[in-house]
């Protein structure tokens, strides 16, 4: 999600506390917060994925790899 995109987010928040929203704009919000919620999610998971941890034997894992969730890099 770009900053155009929160920007609208915060300008509908601010709308629907002070004068409401029509449906439209309601619409909007919710779509507009759909993506922004996949976008932080997308984020997360591919920072997970980076992840590599020393096991005890020394050898490093990386846990994307080791749930199935990234391919080898």
């Amino acid at each position: 999600m770009n900053q155009e995109g929160i920007n609208r987010i915060n300008e509908l928040a601010k709308k629907s506390k002070t004068v409401g929203l029509t449906q439209d704009e309601k619409a909007e919000q919710a779509k507009l917060r759909q993506e922004f919620i996949a976008s932080v999610r997308m984020n997360l998971k591919s920072q997970l994925d980076n992840i590599d941890m020393e096991e005890k034997d020394g050898s490093i894992v990386n846990l994307g790899e080791k749930y199935g969730n990234k391919t080898k890099h």
